[in-house]
């Protein structure tokens, strides 16, 4: 029995040894790159055996336990364990972590954790950036975050985009656009010449990460040029480990959605011959031997499908220690509109070695940009609407190259002389587009060299030094060819119009601040003081003759520069990681002001509660996230609009020399004469109060996660350019400190993770608006009979304008007298409501009109979803605009004597079929029937994705991709598109539908 035991005890001893010798090998990949994953810790969970995996992502270690667990963590993914069960091999992928990336946020100069976070801030990564065709950084926001709304000008590539955070806090004089911070780098926020959008020298691929500061006790670390909210745009870092190559290749086609419904070359020959004879218009015999037989739709004629491409490649990783990062992108993006389209070379590089034991890091970011578009000519989209379609495009002509025009003569027989004179009231819309040359070549290169030094005598604080510069060439050019007819009223001959421009804008930055960051005991402190200077230079010129230089328009050079000077501070600091408070504190001084407010002080103050980590909310397991904020804060604004006459001198005397024309002769010699312009020496800061309460929230390890935003701002001093009496200063117009302004709003975010398993994830998202616009004053003296100051020009008669800003009402408000109908329903031709029953011709009374809804939605709602399953992948991403109104400036332009005018021997002009319908001799601009309900949804895009992994022995990965953009459109608005910048729909550039195929690759 003894020998039994013996035996069996040796056995089982042996069998202790042969396995604590047991070894495992593996690979370690990522969800999101091919090949293997350097640096994953690898433990033996319930013991301290571990490694790391290698340079390839494999491992190789020995057991402890014959149940061991292994447990794989890397930072930034999720946390993953895997039962050995007697296998020699274990092999796993590791998927992002989603709320572990968010952790860290990037404020204004740092970082901070997520619990740490006072302000209204929102973040958006590259995993949830808008699919589709994006040649623009705008593009990748638009829909995705609550208060921020992305409106572009239209279809045109490269086209601009107007940035909306929480409304706009300005009026005319000043720019309502957020400060937007590229690597730490503030741009200007200028227009830059030749480039519909500064911001498209910018690659989209190149970009990390949107970090939007919202509210004052976030954004007033900016000081005065964050009253509009300030955009953190963090592009894409080297990392330390393997190289790695991506590519990333798009092609697409474009085509038009929509056209207006005009009438054909027969229903309008019907309609103008039935005309005949009613004394109307001046359409008679002679008028209708000038139709032609045509049927051409000059719409189809100026549109067509457009083909684009756009192609990345991007190598990462580390060069002798320095982790680096380059990448080259080419852009050809051609517009549905003929002879449209933009084409960019892009260049990046970011270098972020550390020195100096870890103490030195150093930031090197480098970007630079050959630009080149083809403008076209946008006119054509309306001449294209309005033009006779009952006419020819070509009609052999030698004077017009071939292109049919009216003429202010006619052959005997009474038809139009292809070979006369031009009538240069209305141009042949495919001309416009083929004989005008409108292009521009920029070249911009962005670069900023950031050190931050941890001291080694103290590592708690740090030095931090960024000098950054952004200069921005440009050469354009805007010619009209031999014969383009518009060109006669304005040019002496027969040959055409020259001009060039020039344009030099230069910026640079100096920034050095102190950060002190301690943490003792349940207490932590994060302290930064610092000083910015930044100089901004430009000059252009300008040369304009016709083509022979027997005549010149113009011929001007200008120059301007300002400067901004700052000093700031902030103060974070937490107790117990429950309590967080933050003070910050900015004084700026521009150079656009003078004497006593040359300097501006902007304060801030928020607090913080952390209600998950309180031990009375421990017995709620669901609850994850729950922090309460409130924040009070004071921004400014001292950017005034590029569209002023002086935006960077407006309180110092001056002269400024006169426009062409306006000379004074001496002998046979012409002079321009310098005349004192418009000032205002007490002109100052216009100032933004804002008070924010704030709720984040998290259930469920942040399954449901979201926040909820409630907030007031009241902007005073308001930037303004007013209408002043004639002989109080140099103009009839000045820029001036009056008015002010209320604003409210509710945003709601939520982010559900519905699904979340190996091989099957599904998320939600939702965004909500809620915006109020009130002013409050516009005035230094408050006149009851005063309706306001009109603006909003439109087309059609001289100087009408449609909105009016008045005090107690929305910026921007449309104002018109209200319609009145027939027992049918049918407009009544110049019968409006006497609203003030004051009698006689209601008209003639401007106290009859009334404020009609205004452009802005009263709520917006954003959604996007993203569902993955096994290798494939699903998108969308829409958006509701509820309550925004457009008046309909094309429909209200057209009437019946829009047919036929008789000026220049005469010429017709199409009408859209809805004002045939309508039946208005003359166009009733001021009738509230143009302004219409404009409220919308629009699916951005779908898109739908397959991944080939572990391909060539796992060293390739490869995504295919099918996107539509501009997908589809749920409106009751009567134009093109319901989705008008500023509110006045005057036959925009359309926005197209493209459908994209891509191709991305990592290797």
């Amino acid at each position: 029995m003894k020998k039994q035991l013996l035996i069996i005890c040796f056995i089982l001893f042996g069998a202790v040894i042969a396995f604590a010798q047991q070894s495992v090998t593996g690979t370690v990949t990522a969800v999101d790159e091919p090949g293997g994953m350097p640096g994953v810790s690898v433990l033996e969970k319930g013991t301290t055996n571990g490694t790391v995996t290698n340079i390839d992502g494999q491992f190789s270690m020995t057991l402890k336990s014959e149940d061991a667990i292994l447990v794989f963590s890397f930072v930034g993914y999720e946390t993953q364990e895997s039962l050995v069960a007697g296998r020699s091999a274990v092999d796993v992928t590791l998927n992002l972590d989603v709320a572990t990336l968010s952790e860290i946020v990037v404020i204004g100069y740092g970082e901070v954790e997520k619990d740490d976070v006072t302000g209204a801030v929102a973040t958006l990564g590259d995993t949830d950036f808008n699919q589709g065709v994006t040649t623009s950084p705008q593009d990748l926001l638009t829909g995705r975050m609550a208060g921020v709304s992305v409106t572009s000008a239209g279809g045109a590539p490269g086209s601009a985009s107007t940035i909306r955070i929480r409304g706009g806090s300005s009026l005319g004089g000043a720019t309502n656009d957020p400060l937007i911070v590229i690597d730490g780098f503030p741009i200007d926020d200028g227009a830059v010449s030749g480039l519909s959008n500064p911001l498209n020298t910018l690659n989209p691929n190149d970009i990390e990460s949107f970090t939007v500061l919202k509210d004052a006790s976030a954004a007033a670390i900016y000081g005065s040029r964050a009253s509009n909210g300030v955009i953190l745009i963090t592009t894409k870092k080297g990392k330390s480990g393997k190289l790695k190559v991506n590519l990333n290749s798009q092609v697409s086609v474009s085509t038009p959605t929509k056209y207006v419904d005009v009438l054909t070359g027969d229903e309008y020959r019907e309609l103008v011959t039935g005309l005949n004879g009613s004394d109307f218009s001046g359409i008679d015999d002679a008028a209708l031997r000038k139709l032609g037989d045509e049927n051409t739709d000059w719409q189809k004629e100026i549109f067509e499908t457009a083909i684009s491409q756009n192609h990345n490649v991007s190598v990462s990783g580390a060069a002798g220690g320095i982790p680096f990062r380059a990448s080259y992108g080419f852009t050809d993006q051609n517009g549905i509109l003929k002879t449209t389209s933009t084409t960019r070379h892009s260049l990046s590089l970011n270098l972020s070695p550390s020195l100096l034991d870890n103490h030195l890091k150093v930031n090197v970011n480098a970007k630079g940009t050959l630009a080149n578009s083809n403008f076209g000519d946008e006119g054509a989209v309306g001449s294209a609407v309005n033009f006779d379609p009952t006419q020819p495009v070509y009609n052999g002509n030698s004077r017009y190259n071939g292109y049919f025009a009216y003429t202010t003569t006619t052959l005997p027989d009474g038809n139009i002389d292809p070979e006369g004179p031009s009538n240069t009231f209305i141009s042949n819309p495919v001309a416009m587009l083929e004989l005008r040359e409108n292009t521009a070549d920029v070249n911009r290169f962005i670069g900023n060299v950031q050190l931050d030094y941890k001291l080694h005598f103290l590592p708690e604080l740090k030095a931090n030094l960024n000098l950054g510069m952004d200069r921005t060439s440009t050469d354009g050019v805007d010619n009209a060819l031999p014969g383009t007819t518009w060109t006669y009223r304005d040019y002496t001959g027969d040959n055409g119009r020259l001009l060039d421009y020039t344009s030099e804008s230069n910026s640079e930055l100096l920034e050095f601040y102190l950060n002190y960051n301690k943490k003792f005991g349940q207490h932590s402190v994060d302290v930064i003081g610092g000083y910015s200077w930044q100089h901004w230079e430009r000059a252009g010129t300008t040369f304009d003759r016709n083509t022979d230089g027997t005549q010149v328009v113009q011929d001007t050079k200008d120059s301007d520069e300002n400067f901004l000077v700052s000093f700031y501070g902030r103060l974070i600091y937490d107790y117990d990681s429950r309590y967080v408070l933050t003070a910050t504190v900015r004084q700026d001084g521009s150079s656009r002001f003078i004497g006593d407010n040359h300097w501006g002080l902007f304060p801030s103050l928020a607090l913080a509660w952390n209600l998950h980590n309180e031990s009375f909310l421990e017995a709620v397991p669901s609850l994850s996230m729950l922090k309460l904020r409130l924040g009070y804060g004071v921004t400014g604004q001292q950017g005034l609009s590029p569209d002023l006459v002086d935006p960077y001198y407006p309180a110092i005397a001056k002269y400024l020399r006169s426009t062409t024309g306006a000379s004074v002769q001496f002998g046979n010699d012409y002079y321009n004469t310098l005349r004192p312009a418009a000032y205002d020496a007490n002109l100052k800061w216009e100032e933004t109060t804002t008070y924010n309460i704030g709720l984040d929230f998290g259930f469920w390890d942040d399954k449901l996660s979201g926040s909820i935003e409630y907030y007031q701002k009241t902007t005073d001093d308001l930037l303004n350019n007013i209408p002043i009496a004639d002989g109080s200063n140099f103009s009839n117009y000045l820029i001036t400190n009056v008015g002010s302004m209320e604003i409210s709003g509710l945003e709601v975010s939520l982010t559900g993770r519905l699904v979340s398993k190996a091989d099957f994830t599904w998320s939600v998202g939702a965004n909500f608006t809620y915006n109020t616009r009130e002013i409050t004053q516009l005035s230094k003296t408050n006149d009851p009979n005063d309706p306001g100051v009109q603006v909003g020009a439109i087309a059609g008669g001289t100087d009408n304008k449609i909105q009016i800003l008045t005090v107690g009402h929305a910026p921007y408000a449309f104002y018109t007298f209200q319609q009145v109908y027939d027992a049918n329903g049918n407009a009544l031709e110049g019968i409006y409501v006497d609203r003030t029953e004051e009698g006689g011709e209601v008209i003639s009374n401007q106290f009859n009109k009334y404020h009609n809804q205004n452009p802005n939605a009263d709520v917006l709602v954003g959604i996007n979803s993203r569902l993955n399953y096994k290798n494939i992948d699903f998108s969308f991403s829409g958006r509701w605009s509820i309550g925004n109104y457009v008046y309909n400036n094309g429909l209200a332009d057209n009437s019946l004597s829009s047919l036929y005018q008789s000026s220049a021997n005469g010429y017709f002009g199409n009408i859209r079929q809805s004002a045939a319908e309508i039946g208005f001799s003359v166009p009733q601009y001021w009738s509230d029937m143009y302004v219409q309900d404009a409220s919308f949804f629009k699916m951005d895009n779908i898109s739908l994705g397959y991944t080939l992994d572990g391909l060539f022995e796992n060293k390739l990965k490869a995504r295919l991709s099918f996107t539509v953009q501009n997908a589809f459109v749920i409106t009751d608005y009567e134009g093109i598109d319901p989705e008008v910048d500023g509110g006045i729909d005057n036959n925009i550039y359309p926005r197209p539908r493209t459908y994209l195929v891509g191709l991305n690759l990592n290797f």
